[in-house]
């Protein structure tokens, strides 16, 4: 039986500070996500380019997009 996916994504490529920055601060909660190089996808590039960091919830499609804080993670898990 496979895994469970991955309910939330993190788009985001290397050398990029925000995107580290993002990082760091979903580490600070529980929650378990999975990363996603924008650059592994020409779609994803093109769809997220100029927009990363940006989380995405799976189950609804729904987004965060950089700059958001612990206060506004928080509501958008809670959405």
């Amino acid at each position: 039986m496979p895994g469970k996916p991955f309910q939330y994504i993190l788009f985001h490529t290397d050398a990029c500070h925000l995107c580290e920055l993002a990082a760091q601060l979903l580490d600070l909660t529980s929650l378990e996500y999975e990363k996603h190089d924008i650059c592994d996808d020409d779609v994803l590039a093109e769809q997220y380019g100029i927009r990363i960091p940006v989380l995405k919830r799976t189950d609804t499609d729904k987004e965060l997009n950089w700059p958001f804080d612990m206060d506004k993670l928080q509501e958008f898990l809670g959405a």
